[in-house]
């Protein structure tokens, strides 16, 4: 019996090609698995595409509900995001996409796995880091990285495909190079490799419009949230993808969640890209609303910088390491009374707010009053600012009389 090799296969040109190039240079039965992280109509007929080019088989596992819940979630509860604009849409599905992956390789008996991200990209790293933690003994081939992969252009594939009967309707023209889950749409490629250039919106967008094509009034929103997770818009009881979902529909019709970015890769490089995150942006903001009233200023100030270090191990690839776990450990102990209410308008790419509220909010109004409460005395902060800042003093009393000295 031949060895088997698992294809992480989206259907595009590239896994096409990778299909019969397997089978052709390392003689593998070729099994093909692609996770529906909420892709939608890119995974119509992949099935009878997959079994067209030479595969024995093709897995679709829809994982959405997993994705939102265990990827999803703990990113919006942490806020990172990556280099202060990208919500990470790509990062955090690609741990669970290797996940997924590898319980296929078992259940199959596989022995190596094949991806066919770039060599220039980060979703090497990410796939890879992933399947080397959850299955260091399983072998992993990166076609674009391989010698044997002589294929350098769409053409070069298409007449590869072509060469093997496999006559499928890919075009030649470029176009966008685009990664879509539910909670978002990447765009590279074309006038965007030159940062110098504005976007092509009118050409570009796919989940929403611009902020100034959206509509001229402003919708209310309301959305509530239990230890950190949403639970219902505008009343409406809702699991978390649907929320999502909702959201997606909402952020797009308002022009939310559009950003161009120059972003640094893992390996090193810049690269450029417009990414649309419309239901991500308002669940970020409506979450980073209601903690505001519950936070204490030392745990918000904590929060923030291990928020960024979130941002920063998913964006690598480091899902799957003691430090993911103790850093969502952390986060998971903010959430515990981030329960409340959070309304607000969306209007032409702003999230606008029209009030919060919580059972756990710390905001006082007889403390935060310009009147004077109970439970705070004006001359209380005299004795504090003294010794707040006593350091500052005594250095600047001590320069005074090094200056008189030196007279």
């Amino acid at each position: 019996m031949k060895e088997k090799v698992i294809l992480a296969y989206s259907g595009g040109l590239d896994t096409t090609a990778i299909i019969p190039w397997l089978k052709e240079n390392f003689d593998y039965e070729v099994i093909c698995v692609c996770i529906d992280c909420g892709q939608e109509e890119e995974l119509d007929g992949l099935e009878e595409r997959a079994k067209f080019c030479g595969a024995s088989k093709l897995y679709i596992l829809d994982v959405v509900d997993e994705f939102c819940d265990e990827y999803v979630m703990p990113c919006v509860k942490a806020h990172a995001v990556y280099e202060n604009k990208y919500l990470l849409g790509t990062s955090m599905a690609r741990p669970l996409i290797a996940k997924k992956l590898v319980e296929i390789a078992r259940k199959e008996g596989a022995t190596a796995i094949c991806h066919g991200a770039t060599g220039k990209g980060n979703d090497q790293i990410r796939f890879e880091l992933g399947i080397k933690a959850l299955a260091p003994d399983i072998k992993i081939i990166a076609a674009w990285r391989n010698d044997k992969w002589t294929l350098d252009s769409r053409e070069s594939e298409i007449e590869y495909c072509k060469a093997h009967g496999i006559d499928l309707p890919f075009s030649a023209d470029s176009s966008y190079s685009r990664d879509r889950n539910l909670w978002h749409i990447s765009h590279e490629g074309l006038e965007l490799e030159d940062p110098a250039n504005e976007p092509n919106y009118d050409h570009l967008l796919v989940l929403g419009t611009t902020p100034e094509k959206a509509p001229d009034e402003p919708e209310y929103v309301t959305m509530t949230f239990e230890k950190g997770t949403p639970t219902s818009i505008n009343g409406e009881k809702m699991k978390v993808s649907d929320i999502i979902r909702k959201l997606n529909e909402l952020g797009g019709k308002h022009g939310i969640g559009i950003v161009d970015i120059v972003e640094n890769r893992v390996v090193g490089m810049k690269s450029r890209g417009v990414y649309e995150t419309p239901g991500g942006t308002i669940l970020y903001e409506a979450h980073q609303q209601l903690e505001e009233l519950i936070l204490d200023r030392e745990t918000t100030t904590m929060k923030l910088d291990m928020g960024n270090k979130f941002a920063q191990i998913v964006y690598e690839g480091k899902w799957f390491t003691p430090l993911r776990e103790a850093v969502q450990a952390f986060i998971e102990k903010t959430q515990e009374y981030v329960t409340g209410e959070v309304k607000f308008k969306l209007y032409k790419g702003n999230i606008i707010k029209a009030g919060t509220t919580s059972p756990y909010s710390l905001y006082n109004e007889s403390i935060a009053s310009f009147t004077t409460g109970d439970l705070y005395d004006h001359h209380d902060a005299e004795g504090f600012i003294n010794l707040f800042g006593l350091s500052s003093k005594v250095r600047a009393m001590k320069h005074q009389e090094l200056e008189k000295e030196n007279k």
